[in-house]
């Protein structure tokens, strides 16, 4: 059945100026006859958010764009009470437009927790989200926590393009993984751009507790125990020395890692770090230690806002990725595929 389009609307959040930003550049890329409103305003009272839809959003294809500032709670109430009101406005279609999926890290089941992201994916459809767009979230199983289509868009061609023309001698790099973890996105840009990779090897990772909370009670039966882990050495698999040396990750935010990874990089002779990925969340006090680091770069997209960080650290650089987003977006209102934004990317990516 065919629909009569009733045109397109882009609302940008205003609980962080960077949505306002973003919306901005979208809505001047973004090719259609239609017209774009970008009316709202958001009351915050008694620490409650109150938001107000000032144009008629009724049988409209409406997107809704944003950003995770550092109060993150706030951006969420934001987002779903906008999409409510689009919904009871009787809105045709509401596609959220979140460059970073908040709480993303929490996708799987820890000691007695919960799975965040999946009780976040299902209050944005509960709310009346038909559509999502957002870029490398940090597990590609996320997808599935949804009931409606998610388009997962990656920041990695923007990347390669930076590696390509922002470092002069690029050829003479190393593309770095940080630990096992992360090698095949690693392998994914070492192998588009010709490079060699190399792998960190022994990095400490997040442990279990093992506190006495029950768990440990001694079965009733004879159960064969698992040998425990014990952590190797950190070493580095493969050749830094008088080269380039790109670490490549989704997500910068606590930056101890990334640093520890600097120095030992360091000593095994790279003569040059960079430290790239698609969202820069920058933590706490991660900037002034990005500043007292070994590492000479950190290059991320503008999914996440960080202007405050980078007064506090030169070192930091921003790659605009407003361009596919517009793209997916006029794909969308359009009915057109979105299979080409997804040449050769592949599940490692």
């Amino acid at each position: 059945m065919n629909h009569t389009k009733g045109g397109l609307v882009i609302f940008s959040a205003n609980s962080h100026p960077s949505s306002r930003e973003i919306s901005k550049r979208i809505g001047e890329s973004v090719h259609t006859h239609t017209h774009t409103h970008t009316h709202t305003h958001t009351h915050w009272l008694f620490t409650e958010t109150r938001v107000q839809i000032q144009e008629s959003v009724r049988g409209k294809d409406v997107f809704i764009i944003q950003t995770v500032s550092k109060d993150v709670n706030t951006t969420i109430m934001e987002l779903l009470i906008m999409v409510y009101a689009c919904r009871t406005s009787c809105a045709r279609s509401i596609t959220g437009v979140v460059p970073y999926f908040p709480y993303s890290k929490q996708c799987k089941m820890r000691k007695r927790g919960s799975i965040v992201s999946k009780l976040l994916a299902s209050m944005m459809c509960k709310a009346g989200l038909t559509h999502l767009i957002t870029m490398d979230l940090h597990q590609k199983e996320i997808q599935g926590f949804f009931n409606i289509p998610v388009d997962n868009l990656r920041a990695s061609p923007f990347l390669l393009q930076y590696i390509q023309e922002e470092i002069p001698d690029y050829r003479n790099a190393v593309i770095v993984a940080k630990s096992p973890a992360s090698a095949r996105r690693a392998q994914s840009f070492a192998e588009r751009l010709r490079l060699g990779i190399a792998v960190i090897h022994g990095e400490a990772q997040d442990a279990e507790s093992d506190l006495v909370d029950g768990r440990h009670s001694p079965p009733t039966v004879k159960i064969p125990l698992l040998i425990p882990k014990e952590k190797p050495p950190i070493t580095v698999v493969g050749d830094v020395g008088g080269r380039i040396a790109i670490i490549v990750d989704d997500i910068i935010d606590d930056v101890d890692s990334f640093v520890a990874a600097a120095q030992t990089l360091k000593k095994h002779g790279a003569y040059k770090i960079f430290v790239m990925a698609t969202h820069g969340i920058l933590s706490s006090d991660a900037p002034k230690l990005i500043e007292e680091s070994a590492i000479d770069k950190v290059v991320v997209t503008n999914t996440i806002p960080h202007e405050h960080q980078k007064l506090q650290c030169i070192k930091i650089q921003t790659v605009d990725i407003s361009l596919i987003l517009s793209e997916a977006i006029r794909r969308i209102y359009n009915g057109e595929s979105m299979s080409y934004l997804f040449r050769h990317i592949g599940l490692e990516d």
